[in-house]
C-alpha cells in the first residue's frame, strides 16, 4: 500500500542536527523528491535543559550553523523542492521565558513546533521515568495529569511557536512493563482517558486557538506501535469545535524510511471531519492550502 501523499508536505523531520538521528539533510531532501512531496520543513530538536537520561543524550541545537547549512541547501534545491527551516522546541515550564524570543534572536526560521517531551523532569520515553527510585511503579494517571498541567502552563506563558506537536505524546509510552497496565489504543483512549482529561485538554486547545496557533497531525505513532496518529480523533474534534483551523502534517521521521508516512490516510481522515485546509509556513507566518487540491 502507498503510504505517501503527493500533496501534503512533511513538517516534522529530524536530521543529524538532532542527537537521535543520523540522517543527512541532503538525503532527506532527495528522499522527499523521490516521494513527490514537493515541500518539507526540517524541525530538529532543541530541548533546553533536557534532563539526565539513560543514554546521556542532549538536544542542544547549534542553531546558527543549522540555519546557515539549510540556507545553502535551499538555494541549491530551490527549483526542485520547497525547503523550510524549522525547530522542534522542547518546552518545560522552566524554559518558557528563556525561549520566548527564539525566532527573533535567530532570524531565518520559518516554523517552530512546540512540544512537551518531559514530565517531572523525566522523558516518558524511558521506562525508568515510570518508576520510583525503589523500583515500584508511579501512578501513571498522576503523570498524565502533570503532563497536561505543564502543557497548559506552557501555552499560557509561551507564544513563540506555530503549532503544538503530538499533544498526547505521553500516551505513546506508558509503563508498558507494569503487570496491570493496559496499553493505550484508539478505543480505550476514547472510553477512558479522553473523558478523564477532557477538561484540561479543552483549556489547552482553547488557548492554542485563541492565540492564533495550530496543532500537528503526527503520524510517528503509527510506526511506533500505536493504532492512531497523534492527536487522537477526539482531541481533533474538540480542536475543530473550538474553531481550530491551523494544521500541519509531520511524520516525526528520524530516518529516511518514514518520511511522509501515511499522509494520504491522515489527510483523508481530517477531510472527512470537515477540515478544509492544511498549513505551510514561511518566516513564522502561515499559508493555507485546500486539502482537496
Amino acid at each position: 500500500m502507498n503510504n505517501y501523499s503527493y500533496l501534503v508536505p512533511d513538517y516534522h523531520l529530524h536530521s543529524c542536527f538532532s542527537s537521535d538521528s543520523d540522517s543527512k539533510p541532503e538525503d532527506i531532501i532527495k528522499t522527499a523528491e523521490t516521494l513527490g512531496l514537493g515541500s518539507i520543513c526540517f524541525t530538529d530538536h532543541n530541548d533546553l535543559d533536557f534532563p539526565d537520561n539513560p543514554e546521556n543524550i542532549t538536544f542542544d541545537l547549534n542553531i546558527d550553523d543549522y540555519i546557515e547549512y539549510l540556507k545553502d541547501l535551499k538555494t541549491r534545491y530551490e527549483n526542485k523542492l520547497d525547503i523550510k527551516t524549522g525547530v522542534e522546541q522542547g518546552l518545560m515550564p522552566s524554559t518558557c521565558d528563556t525561549l520566548n524570543n527564539y525566532s527573533k534572536e535567530h532570524p531565518g526560521l520559518d516554523f517552530i513546533i512546540c512540544s512537551s517531551h518531559v514530565v517531572n523532569n523525566m522523558d516518558p520515553y524511558y521506562k525508568e521515568s515510570w518508576k520510583n527510585p525503589d523500583g515500584t511503579y508511579k501512578d501513571e494517571n498522576e503523570l498524565y495529569i502533570h503532563y497536561f498541567e505543564d502543557m497548559l502552563y506552557i501555552v499560557s506563558h509561551f507564544n513563540d511557536y506555530n503549532v503544538y506537536g503530538h499533544i498526547d505524546y505521553i500516551f505513546r509510552y506508558g509503563p508498558t512493563d507494569k503487570p496491570d497496565f493496559t496499553k493505550v489504543n484508539a478505543e480505550n483512549f476514547k472510553e477512558i482517558y479522553f473523558p478523564r482529561y477532557k477538561d484540561i485538554i479543552y483549556e489547552i486547545l482553547k488557548n492554542i486557538v485563541e492565540n492564533g496557533k495550530g496543532i500537528e497531525i503526527n503520524t510517528g505513532s503509527l510506526y511506533r506501535g500505536m493504532d492512531y496518529a497523534h492527536p487522537h480523533i477526539e482531541i481533533l474534534k474538540l480542536y475543530k469545535e473550538l474553531g481550530g483551523e491551523i494544521i500541519t502534517f509531520g511524520s516525526d521521521a528520524h530516518d529516511l524510511t518514514h518520511i511522509g508516512y501515511q499522509f494520504k490516510e491522515a489527510s483523508e481522515m481530517i477531510s472527512s471531519m470537515g477540515f478544509r485546509y492544511f498549513s505551510t509556513f514561511k518566516d513564522m507566518k502561515p499559508d493555507f492550502h485546500n486539502l482537496s487540491d
